[in-house]
């Protein structure tokens, strides 16, 4: 009897331990599914330099800043006492060395169909969290949302591109593609891939938008997200631009931070869906 009871204790306090887990994340995305899970409480610190609006709360005294995304600060990190770190490629170097203080976790969608690695991803988080019950709530939630989107949007022919100081290079939007059933229109021959390192970008001209004159442009402004808003887009000019060259084109400008900063999370996917649908 005393066994067995040992035993029932062990599995609450294992149990008690995970439910109450301290969290620090350098992943906007997993903070956004942990607020939608009603987990924030196990949230201990974030790099606050890097919120985009929609995670405003989260800039409150309750949570410490833990750096930048590229530029992690371990001292604020390990006076947390931390029990998971989640961290994503953006860290380097730096993210792997956050290994010395607590368990490490590299977060992100693997390779493959979207919406699967969206469900592995949520219900990871979800474990960890002791959520499983409302991850599955939320995520059934989320796709009768994107199933009712698609079906009035799919087919609609779209291009989707980042910004980044004048230039732009195309931007593979599964959220769009997959989530949505949007078309990507066909871009030029003339439009060929770059390298850089292991990256392959496909840069465009606002010739080589006008002439293949999709429905509506969405793009993500890298340079604002990022703080450097001299080189942010002008919106309005670009937008006269594409007109002047006979484009029939809509410049849809995202969201910023919400597409370049977060995203993969439960609040972030439905709010990127919302944007894509009402440009249209």
């Amino acid at each position: 009897m005393k066994f067995k009871q040992l035993l029932v204790a062990g599995a609450l306090m294992a149990s008690h331990a995970q439910a109450n887990e301290r969290l620090v994340s350098y992943d906007l995305g997993s903070v956004d599914t942990l607020r939608a899970l009603q987990a924030t409480d196990q949230v201990v610190g974030l790099p606050k330099q890097s919120l985009p609006a929609y995670l405003s709360e989260f800039s409150n005294e309750r949570y410490t800043d833990v750096g930048g995304l590229k530029t992690p600060d371990a001292e604020a990190v390990a006076k947390l006492d931390p029990s998971l770190i989640l961290i994503t490629g953006r860290q380097g170097d730096s993210g792997q060395a956050l290994a010395s203080i607590a368990q490490t976790q590299t977060v992100g969608l693997q390779e493959g169909a979207y919406w699967p690695a969206l469900e592995k991803h949520v219900m990871n988080l979800a474990t960890h969290v002791e959520k499983q019950e409302q991850g599955q709530q939320a995520l059934q939630a989320l796709a009768k949302e994107l199933a009712a989107m698609k079906q009035q949007l799919a087919g609609q022919a779209v291009l989707s591109v980042t910004h980044n100081a004048g230039g732009f290079s195309v931007r593979q939007d599964p959220i769009a593609s997959e989530l949505l059933g949007l078309t990507q229109v066909a871009l030029s021959e003339s439009v060929k891939p770059i390298q850089r390192g292991t990256r392959t970008f496909l840069p465009l001209s606002v010739e080589d938008i006008a002439s293949v004159n999709p429905k509506v442009l969405y793009v993500v402004d890298r340079s604002q997200a990022i703080g450097e808003t001299d080189q942010a887009l002008n919106v309005e000019a670009l937008q006269v631009k594409l007109s002047e060259m006979g484009a029939q084109t809509k410049v849809a400008y995202l969201t910023p931070g919400l597409w370049y900063l977060s995203g993969n999370g439960l609040e972030s996917v439905k709010l990127q869906a919302q944007e894509l649908a009402q440009a249209l």
